[in-house]
């Protein structure tokens, strides 16, 4: 989804190039999940000539925020504290993303 965000629209051959550079995958793995992606409605689609060029269907806000949605709900049976709570326990939230939280936590009051 990155990467078609940041093109703007891209067909399976430009994602699996682009991340071609950073790993070894493969194409038919990228041209998978882009088909998962579109069916889940996170990516648009049209055909031209013999190739798809996939589109995002919303903004990234909006995708990442059902994404992280489906997780909480699908990993923590829709309780988002025991993934906070993990996060602070292994400290994958830093002191100063500790700090904006506390103060968007008291804006909310």
């Amino acid at each position: 989804m990155k990467l078609v965000w940041m093109r703007k629209s891209a067909t399976v051959r430009d994602v699996y190039e682009q991340l071609l550079e950073r790993r070894k995958i493969a194409y038919t793995t990228v041209m998978t999940m882009m088909k998962i992606l579109e069916s889940k409605g996170y990516l648009k689609k049209r055909q031209q000539d013999r190739a798809f060029i996939y589109r995002p269907a919303h903004r990234q806000d909006q995708v990442i925020g059902k994404m992280i949605r489906e997780f909480i709900d699908r990993v923590f049976n829709g309780s988002a504290e025991p993934l906070l709570v993990h996060l602070i326990q292994k400290r994958r939230i830093g002191e100063q993303e500790l700090q904006k939280i506390r103060h968007m936590i008291e804006q909310m009051k």
